[in-house]
């Protein structure tokens, strides 16, 4: 067993033996085995030990640890905080609560004393054990191949590694060990207490499978390892594929092509939400099918509304071919669509010019070629550049954002009037755009929207004599 472990350390955790190792120590025969044996083995090590706060007991096995770190000259971190509390406050499981606080005081103490990694005690039994539970949940591939032996970037840590050392060392053998060495564990109560889910997969589900196959321990074991290798295969294409469909990304939000993500095979589609997902929720361990499933079917058939709520306080919205996931309260980037401030109001003479945020600037002047110009409005491709009739125009123009009641009468549609809030919408202009897009109105009608289009009252027409040319653009 020494020697698997001591391979493990080298080889899967790749620990380097001049490092210091903060070791999660909860006083119970695994951390105290992981323990000794990286102390046997020269590493420079730090125990850091959370009291859960939720056994009487629990007070004396923090003494105990902490007397175990004395007896080896190791320095020794202690934290008590009340795992029932933060269940309740963040309507967790007891079982997840203990996990994310016990997670947090390893990450946060690891990183000030300057550690190379945080190694935890998972043994093979529990590797067993989260492969059936992924099982039970419906998991996909990522689940199925179970825990690894490092880490990196994990839930709690883009830097500092998560290492499993014992996680191919059977349960048996690590009593076997601590029986040996007389390292006198803890034994937590609560590890019989088949209320928890994990316990009743180790002393009711596991024992009756055994009854069918007396290894199937070993074989689901086998099977986590060639699915972990079959994994690392499969990203390298996802990263390929993200690197093809996400056009960008930022705190809160991943943006797909809706046209490259179309391209993909499936299996690949599935790989890249769950990726997309795990990047804004990284403390979700199970991205279950349901919420995978309705990403496919949003994107393969748009509801009308073009949005939906996916999980977890992520939704997905359409823009065009854009695809957002997306938090409620992201923060977007808008510089690339022009956007006045809230409520801002401005009056813009001709000629004159406005400057807006991020670099935006509207110009109006006067065409002295009035033929000429009445041939480039005729042709205009540019939704940025237009050309309107002075002589329906009532100056100052009023350069303002859309409001309730707004009506306009666009180009095309034979002075028929629309609800800007409409027409904003058959356009796709983004939605996160829309309230600040700046609108350019005389009196009390709306002339343009910039970057889509003239008003049928303001074209110019053959017997135009006097025109005004607006341009929006953007600065470098």
């Amino acid at each position: 067993m020494i020697e698997r472990v001591n391979l493990a350390i080298q080889n899967k955790c790749r620990l380097n033996a001049s490092g210091t190792v903060l070791v999660g120590v909860s006083g119970g025969p695994d951390s105290l085995c992981l323990l000794d044996i990286l102390w046997r083995q020269g590493y420079s090590v730090i125990v850091a030990h959370l009291d859960h706060a939720l056994r009487p007991e629990s007070v004396a096995e923090a003494l105990s640890v902490k007397r175990k770190a004395e007896s080896l000259g190791a320095d020794c971190l202690m934290h008590r905080e009340d795992a029932g509390e933060y269940a309740r406050d963040h309507h967790l499981s007891l079982e997840e609560a203990a996990r994310v606080v016990r997670y947090r005081f390893l990450f946060e103490k690891a990183l000030q004393c300057g550690a190379q990694a945080v190694a935890v005690g998972h043994n093979a039994d529990d590797q067993v054990e989260t492969v059936l539970m992924h099982l039970m949940r419906g998991s996909g591939l990522a689940g199925l191949r179970g825990m690894s032996y490092r880490s990196l970037p994990n839930s709690w840590s883009e830097e500092l590694a998560l290492v499993r050392p014992l996680l191919g060392v059977w349960r048996e053998e690590i009593l076997s060990y601590v029986e040996e060495r007389n390292l006198d564990p803890v034994i937590d109560s609560s590890n019989l207490d088949t209320r928890y889910y994990r316990n009743r997969l180790r002393h009711e589900l596991i024992p009756i499978l055994e009854g069918y196959n007396p290894q199937v321990k070993r074989h689901f074991w086998n099977m986590a390892l060639t699915l972990a290798d079959d994994y690392d295969v499969i990203e390298a294409e996802v990263e390929a594929a993200w690197q093809a469909c996400v056009r960008e990304q930022g705190q809160g939000y991943v943006v797909f092509s809706m046209h490259e993500l179309k391209l993909l095979p499936v299996g690949v589609q599935r790989h890249l939400v769950r990726r997309a997902i795990h990047r804004l929720r990284p403390d979700v361990r199970d991205i279950d099918f349901g919420a995978v499933q309705r990403f496919l079917e949003f994107f393969q058939s748009p509801p009308r509304s073009g949005e939906c709520d996916l999980l977890g306080g992520l939704r997905l919205w359409l823009e065009g071919e854009i695809l957002w996931l997306a938090e409620r309260e992201a923060e977007f980037q808008i510089g690339d669509f022009p956007q006045l401030d809230i409520d801002q109001v401005a009056h813009l003479p001709v000629p004159g010019m406005l400057s807006f945020r991020e670099g935006w600037r509207l110009r109006a002047e006067y065409e002295e070629q009035v033929e000429e110009a009445r041939t480039f409005a005729l042709e205009n491709t540019d939704p940025y550049l237009t050309w309107l009739d002075a002589s329906d125009l009532s100056l100052p123009l009023l350069i303002r954002s859309r409001r309730a009641g707004d009506r306009f009468r666009p180009l095309g549609m034979g002075g028929h009037s629309i609800k800007i809030s409409d027409f904003m919408v058959n356009e796709k202009i983004p939605r996160r755009a829309r309230d600040n897009w700046p609108l350019v109105v005389s009196g009390e009608d709306i002339v343009w929207v910039p970057g889509y289009r003239l008003a049928h009252t303001f074209r110019v027409r053959k017997n135009t004599h006097e025109i005004v040319r607006l341009t929006l653009v953007k600065s470098a």
